[in-house]
């Protein structure tokens, strides 16, 4: 089969997921979606095992297929789809790169965006895997800007311009139903065939974690007329199937060994690597306006950190950051105003909120007790803000938490206000355990604390020391900062 057929024959993927690797194997998986009626695909691994294929969902005239693959540890790997080979790092012993990515779309009128200027980071990370070979795709939120799904369907347009206790009244139905999952799927299947960033999941294994845009704006945050109402509901239930399927590569009851709740009720992951575990906590799933995480999301991720290996770096993916300004503040000065307002979901989203500070705690605890008691360092990563900072919190004998936030990879660049407005907010300080100090501070090589560009951020392990690098679309490659 010549490597044109090989193309025509898929109608997305391959897209390639991390399932964690040792000295003598990697384990990955991989998810290629066929037309109905197409043939199930023919995928191998040199010197390796690929499972057989297994066909995750059949759906909308298409057919979602995934192979388990496990390959030998080597710097030159291979797997082949319908005779098309696809090169990939498997060698995760000694130096490495990790490239980390978040919002990829923006609220409105992302589809009608082009590709030369909507993907211009994208097609710079893959000119960078062209030079030095990425061992993983971290991606922390939003990987897809789904809060148009509310057009899909007349009923779900006239629901959202409803009043929040007017919103329960509205039905959902079989028809809203196949419009909305329609709408999902289609949006998934566009963004998995944009050239530069097709091209990376078919060679770096990705390992994601949603936040509120793949559902819709500020999922979990709302008031309960809101969030409990049928609608709602049934857009999470379209969320969460499509989210399954194309950032877990799974399906319902067929969870990876990743995931820490079979029951898929919370999706944290985890994933253990030489010398690297990389964790990634579900602050959607179970989000509430009182909390982040319920009972399966706490378990599976207390569990995933006391699994890690005592020693093993832990990069901990928080779709929202874990250090930042003190929003508290701001919540503080809406209650003032006696009508919901705009912003307020967004402010509830964070761990700074009033209402999740004990968790915020919990959260902080838990990462120091990690770096400290049992000598792991741990870099925390994330997104959502839609700008670049750092931020340190000082811990018990003199270790440092690291907080890197890369935001968006394709989402346009806030207002230089809003920016300067954070970092206003980043002086006041916010120290929720009592005597670690926490700090927001300028990439390196910038003079304010937040910087207003389009980004993604680089970790690498060289000679077993970390640094962390971000790329700048205006700005250009910040130096690199040392983790260690």
């Amino acid at each position: 089969m010549t490597e044109q057929d090989a193309e025509t024959t898929l109608a997305a993927g391959p897209i390639l997921f991390a399932r964690g690797a040792d000295d003598s194997v990697c384990r990955m998986a991989v998810v290629v979606v066929t037309r109905a009626g197409a043939p199930a695909p023919l995928v191998a691994v040199e010197d390796g095992v690929a499972g057989g294929p297994q066909c995750l969902a059949r759906l909308f005239d298409h057919a979602v297929w995934r192979v388990d693959l496990r390959f030998p540890v080597r710097s030159t790997a291979h797997y082949v789809v319908n005779g098309r080979r696809f090169d990939v790092a498997t060698d995760l012993r000694g130096d490495l790169a990790i490239a980390f990515v978040s919002c990829n779309g923006q609220e409105n009128g992302d589809e009608a965006r082009t590709h030369e200027d909507r993907d211009v980071m994208w097609r710079r990370l893959e000119a960078e895997h062209a030079r030095r070979p990425f061992a993983l795709l971290l991606h922390g939120g939003d990987q897809l800007y789904a809060d148009e799904a509310i057009q899909s369907h007349p009923e779900v347009a006239r629901w959202e311009e409803l009043e929040n206790d007017e919103k329960p009244s509205v039905a959902w139905t079989g028809e809203m139903e196949e419009a909305v999952r329609s709408y999902f799927f289609r949006r998934y299947l566009d963004l998995l065939r944009q050239p530069a960033a097709a091209h990376l999941f078919a060679r770096v294994p990705s390992l994601m974690i949603w936040d509120d845009h793949d559902i819709f704006d500020g999922w979990g945050s709302h008031p309960p007329g809101l969030q409990d109402s049928a609608v709602a509901l049934g857009l999470f239930a379209a969320a969460r199937e499509m989210f399954l399927l194309f950032q877990l590569g799974a399906a319902e009851g067929h969870l990876p060994d990743t995931c820490a709740d079979p029951t898929g009720r919370s999706f944290t992951q985890g994933a253990h690597f030489p010398g690297l575990t990389v964790l990634l906590p579900d602050l959607r799933s179970e989000r509430r306006p009182d909390r982040v995480m319920g009972e399966r999301g706490w378990a599976g991720f207390e569990r995933l950190l006391g699994e890690a290996p005592d020693g093993a770096r832990r990069i901990v993916v928080s779709s929202v950051p874990a250090l930042g300004p003190r929003l508290s503040l701001v919540e503080a000065l809406l209650d003032f105003y006696p009508r919901p307002q705009q912003y307020e979901d967004d402010l509830r989203d964070q761990w700074q909120s009033r209402a999740h500070r004990p968790e915020w705690r919990r959260f902080l605890a838990a990462l120091e007790s990690e770096a400290v008691d049992r000598a792991s360092p741990v870099t925390v990563i994330s997104g959502e803000i839609h700008l670049a900072t750092r931020g340190t919190m000082d811990l018990r004998g003199g270790a440092v938490l690291h907080q890197l936030v890369a935001s968006g990879i394709t989402h346009p660049k806030p207002p230089r206000a809003m920016a300067i407005g954070l970092g206003l907010l980043s002086r006041l300080g916010e120290s929720p355990l009592k005597g670690r100090r926490i700090r927001l501070r300028a990439l390196p090589g910038q003079g304010a604390v937040y910087t207003a560009d389009r980004n993604y951020l680089v970790m690498e392990r060289r000679a077993g020391a970390w640094h962390a690098a971000w790329e700048l679309e205006e700005h250009g490659r910040t130096p690199a900062l040392a983790l260690d």
